[in-house]
């Protein structure tokens, strides 16, 4: 696989007004895992079975390295979400199977600590991204897959100007099940958020 001339070298933070995007280091571990593990009975139901190790550091460091090795390659970026104000850790948003050529598109994943949530947060660390994926890696379009019984995710979704393009049946294993999942799509040229672009 290529490494792409834009993840050759450090990108920078991503800042907004609340928020700002930059890849995990190793010294974040004890805080993510503090919130993941404070989170996890709000987490499980929307995400891959959580193994035994999960919290482990060494798990972390496995984690930490598949993170670099993704970004080296150019088939992801990985942003943990901090609280501009507070530099509290927040959550995390991905864009990972980058594909460029004909089809110069990535797909989201993201989460949030409980406590964070329906805060306005992760709509604003999808802007961050979008613009991001838009106006700098210049893909044409964004897609996220998210259960439709997680009315929140269906709702931040929206909000940042997504639109639902189908139903994606038994797509992915989520804790456990495979699951049904929605398809939502941000193309370069659509509005997004409803606010006026830059």
């Amino acid at each position: 696989m290529f490494a792409f001339p834009f993840l050759r070298r450090d990108i920078p933070a991503l800042g907004g007004d609340r928020v700002v995007l930059r890849l995990p280091v190793s010294q974040d571990f004890k805080e993510w895992a503090r919130l993941r593990g404070e989170s996890r009975s709000f987490l499980e139901p929307w995400e891959p079975s959580w193994a035994s190790d999960e919290l482990d550091k060494s798990a972390w460091r496995y984690r930490l390295r598949r993170y670099r090795e993704d970004y080296a390659r150019g088939l992801a970026i990985p942003f943990f979400i901090f609280e501009k104000a507070s530099g509290q850790l927040l959550g995390g948003v991905t864009l990972g199977n980058i594909r460029h050529g004909v089809a110069r598109s990535g797909h989201i994943g993201y989460w949030i600590g409980e406590k964070y949530a329906g805060q306005g947060y992760m709509l604003e660390a999808l802007e961050l991204l979008a613009r991001h994926a838009f106006d700098t890696m210049r893909l044409h379009r964004i897609e996220a897959a998210c259960i439709p019984g997680n009315r929140r995710s269906v709702r931040v979704l929206e909000k940042a100007g997504f639109t639902r393009e189908g139903l994606l049946r038994s797509y992915l294993k989520i804790n456990g099940t495979w699951q049904d999942h929605y398809l939502y799509a941000l193309i370069a040229d659509d509005p997004r958020s409803g606010r006026a672009r830059d």
